[in-house]
């Protein structure tokens, strides 16, 4: 997975002060001197902040399909001619490109044409290994040439890697907003406390793009070219408030008059 740098939003924070509640304020009497109010209630200081992320993933699956055919006056000749290049297809799928029976599927087409016997196959092959991937094909145009086709690699992602992509850059924005939470709580000489509210305000989900002239000509793409196309970009954006605990230089002055 191939991540990029966090992307930091424009720095929104607020300091809220502390406010006054009071409880049996019918009993209090603001012009009265040395009165307060029955109860008094601060609910302490909060910084909000605002923070996102933006990280990317390229496909960890490729789809390559290889259709064969043949048109014979006779079926069984058909047939045979299909089945050698099938069983060497899927052969070679698993001893160079390490292809369980799950990651190959073949289906079968047999008609029967004016005077003549139709046997077509297709064979569905999944890499997670890209490498593998081009090995296999350039093997199979090298020793079946003309006789099968081979189509373009589909990337695609798997849902366990898109989830993991989503987690990790939720996690990623509430590292940001935290980050700018301390900074700012350290500008003014206080310390940073426990997270109130953490609130995804935003997520965008896109894939890579080309220019248009290239995706026009998607048979003529390059592998690099596919790969960019097909990898998905994900965005979030985290609102966060955090306690403040106090001042630090407070706390300081406390501790040396102890002493």
């Amino acid at each position: 997975m191939t991540k990029m740098p966090v992307s930091l939003a424009r720095v929104f924070a607020e300091l809220v002060p502390p406010t006054v509640e009071t409880k049996g304020a019918e009993n209090y009497s603001p012009g009265a001197a040395n009165e307060t109010p029955g109860f008094l209630q601060s609910p302490g200081r909060e910084v909000h902040v605002s923070g996102t992320a933006e990280l990317s993933a390229g496909p960890d699956r490729a789809k390559v399909t290889v259709h064969l055919g043949s048109k014979k006056a006779e079926a069984p000749a058909a047939r045979t001619s299909v089945a050698r290049r099938l069983d060497y297809i899927v052969q070679t799928a698993r001893q160079r490109g390490g292809m369980s029976e799950e990651n190959v599927t073949v289906t079968k087409n047999f008609n029967r044409i004016d005077n003549a016997y139709k046997m077509e196959a297709e064979i569905c092959i999944t890499f997670s290994d890209f490498g593998k991937m081009q090995d296999v094909c350039n093997f199979l145009v090298e020793k079946l040439d003309s006789s099968v086709i081979i189509s373009p690699p589909h990337f695609y992602h798997t849902v366990e890697t898109i989830d993991k992509l989503r987690r990790e850059v939720c996690l990623a924005a509430v590292g940001s907003a935290q980050q700018k939470a301390q900074q700012v709580c350290r500008l003014f000489g206080q310390s940073l406390g426990k997270p109130l509210l953490i609130r995804e305000e935003e997520m965008k989900e896109w894939e890579g793009h080309l220019e248009k002239h290239v995706t026009d000509l998607s048979d003529s793409m390059s592998l690099q070219q596919r790969l960019q196309s097909a990898t998905i970009y994900v965005s979030s954006k985290m609102f966060a408030v955090f306690e403040i605990k106090g001042e630090k230089k407070r706390k300081q002055a406390a501790l040396l008059n102890t002493n």
